[in-house]
């Protein structure tokens, strides 16, 4: 009996250890995956993203994202946005109508999946989670848990190759939901040339549209 007490005190006295240990590793392989994305350049993925909702997925959207730091321009068949590091431009195809706006932070976490390589620094905790293979490659999966109970991103799980660093899925919960979006990157390109013109909307090539400015 006295044993069996011991062992549990030393498994308890090592909880803490432990957590420390795997929040370094996460630590570590997030800022591998932010060192990787600076060196890329221009970056392009594309992507498929659903809604699951209660395990069962309602819907699946196909796009594409070309990225250079904190800009980046967004392509759903519905949406084509542009944020240009201050503004965002957000392109409602059927409406024929942009939305101006200078986004928020958390406004931005929502859409694009990419801000994780700056926020996770501060107002998350992290930690690496038992997901070793996806799609048949080896990953590093990373939990990520907002520290603020009033933040409307709660959680981001993340897979990272092993190898390149590069990610291939990123799943989003918001608070108090039981809706999460999963994001599949089904391409990665890096290396990519791009001018900072392609950031912002070209009033020239939507003749006619109407601009709403929400600032």
């Amino acid at each position: 009996m006295r044993k069996y007490i011991f062992s549990v005190l030393i498994a308890l006295l090592s909880l803490p250890v432990i957590a420390q240990q795997q929040q370094s590793q996460a630590k570590a392989v997030l800022d591998k995956t932010a060192e990787a994305f600076r060196k890329a350049g221009g970056v392009k993925a594309d992507f498929t993203i659903k809604a699951v909702t209660n395990g069962l997925a309602e819907g699946s959207e196909s796009g594409t994202i070309q990225l250079k730091g904190e800009k980046f321009v967004l392509k759903t068949s519905d949406v084509v946005t542009w944020f240009d590091g201050k503004t965002q431009w957000s392109y409602v195809i059927k409406n024929d109508e942009v939305n101006v706006s200078t986004p928020t932070q958390e406004e931005l976490q929502q859409i694009n999946p990419y801000t994780f390589l700056y926020i996770y620094q501060k107002g998350f905790s992290y930690k690496l989670g038992a997901v070793k293979t996806y799609r048949g490659k080896a990953v590093w999966e990373v939990v990520l848990t907002a520290k603020d109970k009033k933040q409307d991103l709660e959680r981001i799980i993340l897979y990272v190759t092993q190898d390149t660093y590069d990610p291939l899925y990123i799943l989003l919960q918001q608070r108090g939901q039981q809706t999460r979006s999963e994001i599949t990157v089904t391409s990665y390109q890096t290396r990519q040339n791009y001018a900072d013109g392609i950031f912002t909307f070209d009033r020239k090539q939507y003749p006619g549209v109407e601009i709403i400015d929400l600032r």
